[in-house]
């Protein structure tokens, strides 16, 4: 004689064993976005009197100003500050492109043979 739960305890031990490997599958992904909040980019201008530094939103968050970097003038050093900025974000943007490949293959990969089945 079968009872009414007898169907409900496979069903909540294939959820479990469902969500577990949710779970393992998306701990790549969580441990990227922490890599991906960390992650800075640096640039220099003025032969290096200058360096800037971007975090992940692309938000300036460092900025070294030599002091011998005074002499170069107003306009000069403003063209600096702005060159080593760029240069920051292309750093940035170079590492972050990186980081994604190297963290989303596995899952492209899968994916692809999930529709290649």
């Amino acid at each position: 004689m079968t009872t009414p739960d007898d169907g409900a305890s496979f069903f909540d031990a294939e959820m479990g064993r469902f969500l577990s490997q949710f779970e393992a599958d998306i701990q790549p992904l969580e441990e990227l976005q922490e890599r991906v909040k960390a992650v800075r980019g640096r640039g220099e201008a003025a032969d290096g009197l200058v360096r800037a530094e971007v975090q992940a939103s692309g938000a300036l968050c460092g900025l070294r100003i030599d002091p011998r970097a005074m002499r170069l003038g107003a306009d000069a050093l403003a063209e600096a500050v702005l060159a080593a900025a760029s240069d920051a974000a292309a750093d940035l943007t170079t590492q972050m492109a990186g980081m994604m490949t190297d963290g989303l293959t596995p899952f492209a990969d899968g994916m692809r043979r999930f529709n290649e089945d």
